[in-house]
């Protein structure tokens, strides 16, 4: 049994050091991710730098081990989305005196935004407990900035098949905020 224990560490210890390898490999491509990440949450007012450190101490206790490239930066643009929306969602409590900023829009429209935020990231995650194959196309190709044919490589499937892919996650999550919207 002792056995068993000592096995499943080393494949722990194994799985670590090859994704800190991998991150430190791609951490150019993550951090031009982190900038893409920050600038599409213009309410997230932390460094692309800060996002992508905090990313990887996130990562680093995993012991996923990731096939290649694709799926090891899918997953980090997972875990930078999460992380801005915890720091959007920490910035906005009122117990950290949120309701008091002074900000250039109207507080409807900021709140607004995170809620749209919020909606985008629950949508995202119910499409994940829907259809996997769904959301991991949105991941690579909206958070990443993966093309159809990047995708298609890494899945070994037709572009064609990507692009259906990618349609029918779109008309999916639209229905699903749409019918967020109504409640």
């Amino acid at each position: 049994m002792d056995r068993e224990v000592i096995k499943a560490d080393d494949i722990g210890a194994a799985a670590s050091a090859k994704n800190r390898q991998l991150f430190a490999s791609l951490y150019r491509d993550l951090r031009k991710l982190a900038e893409s990440q920050l600038r599409r949450s213009h309410d997230a007012s932390i460094s692309p730098t800060t996002l992508l450190h905090e990313a990887y101490l996130g990562m680093s206790d995993r012991e996923a081990v990731f096939p290649d490239r694709e799926r090891f930066m899918g997953y980090a643009a997972r875990v930078m989305r999460g992380l801005i929306i915890d720091f959007v969602r920490e910035r906005r409590a009122l117990k950290r005196g949120a309701g008091y900023q002074i900000t250039e829009l109207p507080s409807e429209v900021a709140v607004g935004a995170e809620a749209e935020l919020a909606r985008l990231s629950d949508a995202l995650d119910e499409l994940a407990t829907r259809d996997p194959r769904l959301a991991e196309v949105v991941d690579l190709r909206y958070f990443c900035g993966f093309t159809f044919e990047d995708i298609a490589a890494q899945r070994g499937t037709s572009v064609r098949t990507v692009q259906r892919d990618w349609e029918k996650a779109r008309v999916i999550l639209f229905a699903g905020l749409n019918t967020a919207d109504e409640t």
